[in-house]
């Protein structure tokens, strides 16, 4: 691949995107952490290309976006509804465009699936497994190339019910960009350009009124909620902050430092100097400063952090070495890594039930276009 952003689309379209979850009852968060045993993992193999996935309390269902797969012989995307005990498929919800990032919308029975390359967002009525709209957040432009295409990439999305929004950072190397959509009116409310090259992370601080938007040039964007503008911008000391939850209560993010050496290496023939940070690990930033205050060793590749506050854990996937990592959010001690071969990617959490979902992605080693998992874990 000839670009940074080139590799980086393989990535992410191997490795979107977030996490979901709901909020636990405060009765859990001093009870001690217990050890997953095989029995309490469930797997299904339930669709092709399998990404992001978010648990429903209201609709007691789990939904999970599958991209159908890419190339002439790919399949139809679509969401599936499955049962959050059996992991049965319940309804197909077909999307008129390919989904990969989801973000639910209990109260409202909504879920947003991002389109990732092709510049919109579909709304999906989760009541009545209907899809709402879709929403065009951009159009096309002829490249250099002569070729039209959407000038950004959508990959997180996160939703701010407070104000009505819908946040997605459009990626590119060229610069990326924050889009804005309203979810009473389902359009396009804004772009905040200014994101720096290769956004992928973000996270709401929604009591400070305040977005981070992390960027794998070592980047960390402050964006004011209020009046959408950039308020600062911060250089951590790491460099592939992919994917980042926030902690309200500890004032903290987590934030994925992957460490892909392709990404460096890239990085150093494009920028004489240049000194990666380690990776394989999650890094604990003061929300106040961005400064680190810790760094946890994760395995190889860690995708998507996941924060259940009130029992204070953090789940990350590891994508490259086919786990999961379970860490004590107040020490950074690892409780746990949870084989999941052959790829984790993305997290749900019912946490009323202490159950954690989980996408995994097919190896090298499968068949091409078979089904993809979901696991379900019991704690």
């Amino acid at each position: 691949m000839k670009t940074i952003l080139s590799f980086t689309l393989a990535v992410l379209a191997a490795a979107t995107m977030t996490a979901c979850g709901t909020s636990a009852p405060l009765a859990t968060q001093n009870a001690p952490y217990q050890a997953v045993q095989a029995a309490q993992i469930q797997r299904a193999a339930v669709a092709p290309s399998l990404y992001e996935l978010a648990y429903s309390a209201r609709q007691n269902a789990v939904f999970v976006a599958s991209s159908g797969g890419f190339g002439d012989g790919a399949g139809p995307s679509k969401v599936l509804r499955l049962d959050p005990k059996t992991l049965a498929v319940q309804a197909e919800i077909a999307l008129p465009l390919r989904g990969f990032g989801v973000v639910l919308d209990d109260a409202a029975n909504r879920l947003y699936v991002g389109n990732t390359t092709e510049g919109s967002v579909t709304v999906v009525d989760t009541a009545s497994n209907q899809v709402v709209k879709t929403v065009a957040l951009q159009e096309k432009v002829k490249g250099a190339d002569g070729k039209e295409k959407f000038p950004h990439h959508f990959r997180e999305l996160v939703l701010d019910p407070a104000n009505g929004r819908l946040y997605a950072p459009g990626l590119s190397s060229d610069g990326s960009a924050l889009y804005v959509m309203n979810t009473r009116t389902l359009a396009l409310e804004k772009v905040v350009p200014g994101l720096g090259a290769v956004a992928t992370g973000i996270a709401l601080d929604a009591a400070n009124n305040r977005l981070f938007v992390s960027n794998l040039r070592g980047g960390l964007v402050e964006v004011d909620t209020r009046s959408l503008a950039i308020t600062r911008n911060h250089s951590p000391g790491a460099d592939q902050m992919l994917n980042l939850a926030y902690d309200a209560q500890g004032k903290r993010l987590f934030a994925t430092d992957q460490g892909l050496a392709s990404i460096s290496e890239r990085r150093q023939k494009a920028e004489p100097g240049f000194a990666p940070t380690p990776g394989n690990r999650v890094v604990v930033l003061d929300a106040a400063t961005a400064r680190i205050t810790a760094s946890l060793p994760t395995g190889d590749g860690p995708i998507a952090p996941l924060l259940d506050a009130p029992r204070q854990r953090l789940y990350v996937t590891n994508r490259g070495s086919g786990s999961v990592s379970v860490f004590d959010a107040a020490s950074g001690r690892q409780l746990q890594t949870i084989a999941l071969p052959s790829h984790p990617n993305s997290l749900a959490l019912d946490s009323r039930g202490n159950v954690l979902y989980v996408t995994v992605k097919n190896g090298r080693d499968d068949p091409k276009g078979s089904n993809e998992s979901v696991v379900r874990i019991a704690f």
